[in-house]
């Protein structure tokens, strides 16, 4: 098992089947055209004793004959070795790294919804948050030059696959001004001169930021803004939203306000 420094330097090993089923379905897409995100699996080790004969076992050798990675078998210590914790269930990934390109208008989709998570403190909220803006629907998730994708196993994880299908996008020195350049309109979810978010106006074409509780968003963001939001409570209650809980709500209003009915 790694100890907690490692946890967040080893960043291309990938665990559980969730992980490394996400893994092989982006290779495949990747291979297909469908996708931009060209991590390659290099090698997955399955635990001898649990997946040997199983067919989660036949279906990834398959995959691996495939797509070219090596499958290994081995002994759950040593996949304990290499991964976070023991809740691996008996397999792991090791892949290459992922290239994530910096922001520029011809990326960006003409209708589309973008967030950016600036300032969040530790990998796992951030893959949370990342779980739910790919569930609400979100186009793209751009990323300051300092990110949690150095610790991608354990975003992977922590966002149930989502962190290695939604496209990411490092932002560059304005992503505000690129996505208004693009006709968006920039929606930040912070307190100052802000409405409610359940009242604004988040019709697409939309670019949401959202901080970290601790840190928040940054300056030159915030002067960038066309509308600040804050998610009021249903009782007196001083302490922040975690940044998930917060993109979550924002992810889902912004949703519930495009969806087709």
């Amino acid at each position: 098992m790694l100890k907690e420094n490692d946890r967040i330097s080893g960043g291309n090993i990938f665990e559980g089947i969730v992980s490394v089923r996400t893994l092989i379905a982006n290779s495949l897409a990747f291979a297909a055209g469908n996708s931009g995100n060209d991590r390659k699996i290099k090698s997955v080790f399955c635990d001898s004793g649990r997946t040997g004969k199983s067919r989660e076992y036949a279906w990834i050798k398959h995959r691996g004959e495939e797509l070219g990675f090596d499958v290994v078998m081995c002994s759950s210590e040593d996949i304990d070795c290499m991964t976070v914790g023991n809740t691996h269930g008996g397999l792991a990934a090791e892949c290459t790294g992922r290239t994530i390109p910096g922001i520029s208008a011809d990326m960006i989709k003409p209708n589309g919804f973008y967030v950016m998570l600036e300032g969040i403190e530790d990998p796992y909220n951030f893959g949370y948050a990342l779980r739910s803006l790919y569930a609400a629907g979100a186009d793209g998730i751009i990323l300051s030059e300092r990110n949690w994708m150095t610790a991608a196993g354990i975003v992977c994880r922590a966002s149930a696959g989502a962190s290695e299908l939604i496209p990411l996008y490092l932002c560059g020195n304005d992503p505000a001004g690129v996505m208004k350049a693009a006709g968006y309109r920039v929606v930040c979810a912070d307190l100052r001169d802000s409405v409610p978010v359940f009242d604004a106006d988040l019709s697409l074409p939309l670019f949401l930021v959202v901080g970290g509780e601790k840190r928040g968003i940054s300056r030159r963001l915030l002067d960038s803004s066309d509308l600040n939001v804050r998610i009021d409570y249903a009782r007196d209650f001083t302490a922040s939203l975690s940044a998930a809980s917060a993109a979550t709500v924002a992810g889902y209003e912004v949703f519930r306000q495009n969806r087709v009915r």
